[in-house]
């Protein structure tokens, strides 16, 4: 048995704290959660990538959980985020590393090896598939394509609103998000809200009937502890650097990803809608795989570990 330690390391301007597992030596593994998350939300992948001979850093990411959260929205941009993970393979000695992301966590592993590709030997991404810099600020994309509807980064976008809305009763948060980012047929939540109206994010996601089979009690109310001690401005402020991370990767030190890469998504993640796959070639050269989970939604490593765990277990094998 694997056991995972927690300690804190200073990098890149900022704290964070690791869980940790694995011995030091070994291949690394870096485990980038996405919104709202821990590394808490890596606890069935830990001891499963330890065991398997790999080891394992997954921090709590700037403006989360035990880490520290710098109060400018510029600290959150997608050089500062990279960098903490840079900073995190100095601070064990590895030269390189296997970064995995979920949710915004992808955009960490997708930026990883176009930023600093000499740091990184592959890199998987969950939920979130490998995209191309848009052609224009991908706020003004947003804008034209909902006009006078609601979209939910468009909200985030303003310090204050969603911070109170989200911070104003944690448990309805988390119980909302973790029960509603499912699609059931055709039907699909972002579009579902996507209506004129003052109503906030969390106000027009439905009230689940109870908790997610696949999380416990103890473990929702871990996540609620946190949240409702740090509130959720920290990691609001990644969404804020949209049209800043946009800016800053107009040339980047790699053009494309180089290293091989696996994109493990869940059928029924309503969040798919937003991020085609066909598009995938443009931006990563290296070799490619897709892995889809039937009827698995959003929260993939959590909701369907075994599956994940045998994808990436059978990807690393390979790199």
């Amino acid at each position: 048995m694997f056991s995972t330690t927690r300690r804190l390391v200073r990098t890149n301007g900022a704290t964070l704290q690791v869980a940790e597992a694995g011995d030091r030596g070994a291949p690394v593994v870096v485990l980038a959660h996405g919104f709202p998350e821990l590394a808490f939300s890596w606890r069935h992948q830990i001891p499963a990538l330890a065991a398997a001979g790999y080891h394992v850093l997954a921090p709590d990411q700037r403006g989360y959980g035990g880490s520290s959260a710098p109060s400018e929205v510029s600290d959150y941009d997608v050089v500062e985020l990279t960098g903490d993970v840079v900073g995190l393979l100095d601070d064990v000695g590895a030269e390189t590393a296997v970064v995995v992301g979920h949710d915004w966590g992808s955009v960490v592993a997708t930026n990883l090896p176009l930023l600093h590709p000499d740091r990184v030997s592959a890199c998987v991404t969950l939920s979130v598939p490998p995209a191309p810099r848009p052609q224009v600020p991908p706020t003004q994309a947003w804008r034209a394509a909902f006009g006078e509807n609601f979209f939910y980064i468009l909200y985030f976008q303003e310090p204050g609103p969603a911070d109170v809305e989200l911070a104003a009763d944690p448990a309805r948060t988390m119980r909302r998000l973790m029960g509603g980012m499912t699609s059931r047929g055709t039907e699909n939540v972002f579009v579902t809200m996507a209506t004129p109206g003052p109503a906030g994010f969390i106000e027009r996601l439905p009230e689940p009937d109870g908790l997610p089979d696949w999380i416990t009690p103890a473990e929702f109310d871990h996540y609620v502890a946190e949240f409702t001690r740090t509130g959720f401005s920290g990691a609001l402020n990644w969404y804020r650097n949209f049209d800043r991370n946009w800016e800053l990767t107009a040339s980047t030190p790699s053009p494309t990803i180089a290293v091989p890469t696996l994109f493990v998504g869940g059928t029924a993640d309503p969040a798919l809608a937003m991020t085609p796959r066909d598009r995938v070639g443009e931006v990563v050269s290296g070799p490619y795989r897709e892995v889809m989970v039937d009827g698995a939604g959003h929260w993939l490593q959590q909701e369907r570990p075994d599956e994940v765990n045998a994808a990436l277990l059978e990807f690393l094998a390979t790199v």
